[in-house]
């Protein structure tokens, strides 16, 4: 039997990897326990995605298992063993004004949860591919002491500059710099992943998100930008700018987008590698600019408040240069630009909106 198990499966990474997968093995299994709701409250919970998926695909399998608990990983690990195929690890703290609150948790969820799905992986389905959803929050705050020029509706980096034509590379230093909570955790994992990669010689690959989006997010004020955003325009409910004077830019990658990188890397794995993994020059705004988008599409007006206060350690302008995950998968691509991911979330949410209490 082919197994492909995927943790934070009723989240947005994790459901889309479940629906990617269905078709491609045997069973999927699903680890996911709704900490989402614990973080962010009733905007965080996924129960209605992981009912979705439940009804949608017959061979899912939910288990309502703790990433940081060996005890509850474990005997998961021993029932399916070698036929365990893939691994998606997409659950996590996924915050990083929320990590600072409980630095523990934080720690737990995004650090030794993923040490222990490595050592799982190690000991009980050595030759699965393992892939871990990273964060371009690894580099820190160094990207916003790039040569950047203030423009109209967004920052931008100066055109003379090697990062202008395509992006911030791998390379860039994730040392020296402030990461926030969330940052550093998930850096401790980022590493611990290419190590085990490296080291063990597993076939672990690592992808470096900037901001991760699509239909299927439960958004809310502390995560999920477009999402949130969305969300707020459609029900007239206040948004929060912080600081920059909303001229932050990131680049945006549609879950389905991500997961097919995940599915190319699958096929032809390479052990340790890490990606950075975005929209790209293909995809990117500046908050004013996804706001502009959000209201043309649902017809209404956004109501936000503007704080001159900006969040620690907060990117100006970032994106992703995805030039060397390209060269070494050069089958992959785009699917979805920023208009069409926009229109998905705004009926995703519409149509959640509607559905009965």
């Amino acid at each position: 039997m082919n197994i492909a198990l995927v943790t934070g499966s009723a989240g947005l990474i994790g459901s889309e990897s479940v629906a990617f997968f269905a078709d491609k093995f045997d069973l999927v299994i699903g680890v996911d326990n709704n900490l989402r709701q614990y973080f962010f409250g009733q905007d965080g919970n996924t129960e209605w995605n992981r009912t979705r998926l439940q009804d949608g695909f017959a061979n899912y399998k939910h288990y309502s298992a703790d990433i940081r608990e060996v005890s509850q990983l474990e005997p998961i690990f021993k029932e399916y063993g070698t036929d365990i195929k893939l691994i998606v690890h997409a659950a996590a703290q996924p915050s990083h004004d929320w990590a600072a609150r409980e630095p523990f948790t934080d720690f737990g969820v995004n650090a030794v949860g993923t040490l222990n799905m490595l050592e799982m992986t190690r000991l009980h389905s050595p030759d699965a591919v393992f892939i871990f959803t990273s964060t371009n929050k690894v580099y820190g705050d160094n990207p916003n002491y790039l040569p950047l020029v203030e423009l109209e509706t967004r920052w931008e980096i100066s055109e003379d500059h090697v990062y202008y034509k395509n992006g911030i590379d791998e390379h860039h230093s994730l040392d020296h710099t402030k990461h926030s909570i969330f940052g550093a955790s998930k850096v401790a994992a980022d590493i611990m992943c290419q190590e085990y990669g490296r080291y063990f010689g597993m076939k672990v690959g690592v992808f470096r998100g900037g901001c991760l989006t699509g239909p299927n997010h439960s958004g809310a004020q502390l995560h999920g930008f477009l999402a949130y955003l969305m969300k707020c325009t459609i029900t007239g409910n206040p948004y929060t700018i912080f600081g920059y004077k909303g001229k932050q830019v990131r680049d945006n990658i549609h879950s389905y987008d991500l997961v097919n990188m995940f599915w190319h890397f699958y096929q032809n794995p390479r052990p340790g590698e890490a990606y950075n993994a975005g929209g790209g020059r293909h995809a990117n705004c500046s908050m004013l600019e996804a706001i502009a988008i959000c209201e043309q599409i649902a017809g209404k007006k956004l109501t936000y408040h503007y704080s001159e206060t900006n969040r620690i350690g907060d990117h100006i302008w970032y994106v992703s240069d995805l030039t060397k995950f390209k060269s070494h998968y050069p089958g992959w691509d785009w699917s979805y630009n920023l208009e069409q991911t926009l229109v998905q979330i705004h009926d995703g949410i519409a149509a959640r909106l509607a559905m009965p209490a």
